[in-house]
Parts: structure tokens; sequence; C-alpha cells
């Protein structure tokens, strides 16, 4: 009988060490989900911060292409204007 109560007294320590093993392989996965999850937002960042670097030069060459076409217009007239000075002379 003695051993059938000690039996009983052990039960619930039994349940108790189960549900704190459980526990303890629950927070070791956190812990490695966290991990990764840090780990996966620094990458995102930096991804982010490249993008951000390639907007900002894609920025830069729109801006210069603009220019560009801007200082090509004002060429092609006053190009045209000295043709047309050209022809007026009747050479």
């Amino acid at each position: 009988m003695a051993k059938t109560t000690r039996s009983v007294e052990l039960e619930p320590i039994d349940r108790l060490e189960e549900k704190v093993k459980l526990l303890v392989s629950l927070v070791e996965r956190m812990k490695a989900e966290q991990a990764h999850t840090a780990e996966e937002h620094q990458r995102l960042m930096r991804e982010v911060e490249s993008l951000r670097a390639r907007l900002s030069a894609s920025d830069n060459v729109s801006s210069e292409l603009t220019t560009l076409k801007e200082e090509r217009d004002v060429i092609r007239t006053r190009v045209t204007e000295m043709l047309e000075q050209i022809e007026a002379l009747n050479l």
C-alpha cells in the first residue's frame, strides 16, 4: 500500500515535470524563431537601404536626363535659328 500511495503522490510531480519540459521546449523554439526573425529583419533592412540608394541614384539619373533633354532642345532651337539665318543670306 505504501508503494501505491507513493505513486499517487508522485503523479502530480510527474505531470508538472512533463509540463515544464514542454514549456522549456516551447521557449527554446520561440528563441530560435526570434533569432531567425531578427536575422531576417536585418537582411530586409539591408535590402531596404540598398533599394533606397538605388532609388536615389535613379532620381539623380532622371534629373540629369531631364537637364540633358532641356539642353538638347535649346541647342536644337539655336541650330534651327542659325540655319534660318544662313538661308536668309542667299549664298
